[in-house]
């Protein structure tokens, strides 16, 4: 259990930092950056900013990914509540969540190649503040405001790491700790963005051509979980992932 708890942590993280980089995160950071900060663009792209600039992003950017990740583990929770609530009442049947779980998530992954568009995946629900309160509890409802826009692009990746959290044992506390890695995937490179928003932008000026490509891959590889996932297949790959790469030491 603990090998497979390894490989499903890696993907959780490395699904949150795949939704940072889909064409409906990574265009906005600079518009969530000056809107949770009240920073100007023009302060936030100094290739030398002070130190008050520097603390006022850190600070208003971690009370943001507090605020998304709020939503993102509650998620997480409720999804595990499930599964252990499923397990407890019909033990055999935990099998059949799991090839659930995996076949949405391989539908996920058609939808983000684009090889065939789901409508309910489509539809864009995001609650939006005009008018953001100040301080940090402004902050924090920013926060929670952005989790709750469920897009085509973050959707379908937030709902495999939920699909994987219901689909496998682990009860709530699986739950609560696939969907914190998650968040911190996606939140780490939201804090280094800012932090370093000058070189961001350099970045983002050379990397925006290749989004879809990177929506691509993440759909192929969601693909891929999803058909591991219905099969049963993580204790077999971390098996033999340990006995080719065994730890050092």
């Amino acid at each position: 259990m603990g090998q497979e708890t390894d490989i499903t942590a890696w993907i959780a993280f490395s699904a949150g930092v795949l939704s940072f980089f889909s064409p409906c995160v990574l265009p906005l950071i600079p518009s969530y950056l000056t809107y949770i900060t009240g920073l100007s663009f023009g302060q936030l792209e100094q290739a030398h900013p002070g130190a008050r600039v520097r603390v006022t992003v850190m600070l208003h950017s971690l009370v943001f990914i507090l605020g998304f990740s709020t939503v993102f583990i509650a998620l997480g929770a409720l999804a595990g509540l499930a599964s252990s609530a499923f397990q407890v009442h019909l033990r055999e049947g935990l099998i059949w969540v799991q090839r659930i779980g995996g076949v949405l998530i391989f539908l996920f992954g058609i939808h983000l190649t684009g090889l065939f568009h789901f409508g309910v995946l489509l539809g864009e629900k995001r609650v939006q503040i005009h008018d953001k309160p100040s301080g940090f509890a402004g902050t924090f409802l920013v926060g929670l405001a952005f989790a709750a826009g469920w897009t085509p692009c973050i959707g379908p990746i937030l709902g495999a790491i939920l699909a994987m959290a219901a689909g496998t044992t682990g009860g709530t506390g699986r739950g609560i700790f696939l969907l914190t890695l998650y968040s911190a995937g996606l939140g780490v490179p939201f804090l280094v963005s800012g932090l370093l928003f000058h070189g961001f932008l350099g970045f983002f000026n050379r990397f925006r051509k290749h989004i879809r490509l990177v929506e691509i891959g993440t759909g192929l590889l969601l693909m891929v979980v999803g058909a591991m996932l219905f099969f049963n297949l993580f204790g077999s790959l971390t098996g033999w992932l340990y006995r080719v790469l065994p730890a050092a030491g």
